[in-house]
């Protein structure tokens, strides 16, 4: 709906197109499906390497296919990995980490929608071991590369953009992210654990990687977070299973009604990933509801105890399930 009215009336979110990224190299999870293949389609359009990680080998081939087919000799790659198995994104990214010379854009857009509770790989409540916590683990084994590309004359700061979403505002009020078994709670619903991995993105990019990592270090390098809208993805038929009977197709019926087009939703990350504004006015840690548009956060997603606490219970976990040599130091990266 709202793709038929901008075409109409002009209103809606701001178009975002790159242009003239030759020579720059991007890694997208969830990057050959939904939102996340269309920021890719439009990085690669533009000269960017995009190397797009996803669990399905069918969406990375048709990805590929499809944006080879608008822009021959655009330089495409699909990687396989599931964010809910942190063996698996430790293979995959470590071995990203060693073969990449650069990375100029690492947007974290892998995830599922609202959905029943059920546990990960790894014995963790998916939405948050996917949502969350497998991206967390991507941005630190990625780390050394982007604070090398950082050190680059005459380049750009890299950015690192997480798709959140304005449902962090249904993130569970008494959410403390104090222990793995706060976060396995079977007794949360569905918009509620979704909610909750929304938030984390947010803590995550403000007060653990801009504020715990970047400011500390004194990298130039940039995070974002970033609201798509209500997008008409085959993400939103998992409303389906997340309510089950009429409340699950009224909710889908509803978000396809009134929701963006794929491309529509792509244009806040495209905007953050880009815009030298982030730059030029140190808009690090920032999180944005559209292009151009600081988002209103919650009192949870602006508190800096909930952030530290997020920031504390990713490493436990981690090195809980990985080993204490799991996590690249953010500090001597």
């Amino acid at each position: 709906m709202q793709s038929i009215l901008q075409k109409a009336t002009g209103i809606g979110p701001k178009p975002v197109q790159p242009t003239d990224l030759n020579g720059r190299v991007a890694v997208v999870t969830g990057g050959a499906f939904g939102i996340g293949f269309e920021v890719s389609r439009a990085l690669a359009n533009a000269g960017c390497r995009v190397i797009m990680v996803n669990r399905k080998e069918e969406q990375g081939d048709d990805a590929k296919a499809t944006i080879t087919a608008e822009t021959p000799g655009a330089v495409v790659e699909w990687r396989e990995c599931d964010m809910g198995n942190l063996s698996q994104v430790r293979s995959v990214f470590s071995e990203l980490r060693e073969q990449l010379d650069r990375l100029d854009f690492l947007v974290l857009s892998a995830g599922i929608n609202t959905n029943q509770y059920g546990l990960d790989a790894d014995g963790i409540d998916r939405h948050f071991g996917v949502n969350y916590l497998g991206q967390y683990y991507v941005v630190n084994q990625l780390y050394p590369v982007l604070k090398k590309t950082s050190k680059l004359p005459n380049t750009p700061a890299p950015r690192v953009v997480f798709e959140a979403s304005e449902m962090h505002r249904a993130a569970p009020s008494a959410v403390h992210f104090a222990s793995l078994d706060e976060i396995n709670n079977p007794e949360l619903g569905p918009t509620e654990l979704y909610g909750r991995t929304k938030l984390a993105m947010i803590l995550f990019a403000k007060y653990g990687l801009a504020e715990k990592v970047i400011k500390k270090n004194g990298d130039n390098i940039y995070a974002a977070s970033v609201h798509p809208g209500a997008v008409n993805t085959a993400m939103q038929q998992q409303w389906k299973d997340a309510y089950p009977g009429i409340t699950g197709k009224l909710l889908t019926w509803a978000t396809l009604a009134s929701g963006r087009d794929v491309k529509q939703g792509s244009y806040s990350a495209l905007w953050a990933l880009t815009d030298p504004k982030i730059e030029e006015q140190n808009l690090n840690g920032w999180y944005f509801s559209d292009p151009d548009q600081p988002g209103k956060e919650t009192s949870q997603a602006s508190d800096p105890v909930l952030g530290q606490a997020l920031w504390d219970l990713s490493e436990r976990i981690i090195k809980d399930k990985l080993g204490e040599d799991a996590l690249v130091d953010w500090y001597s990266a």
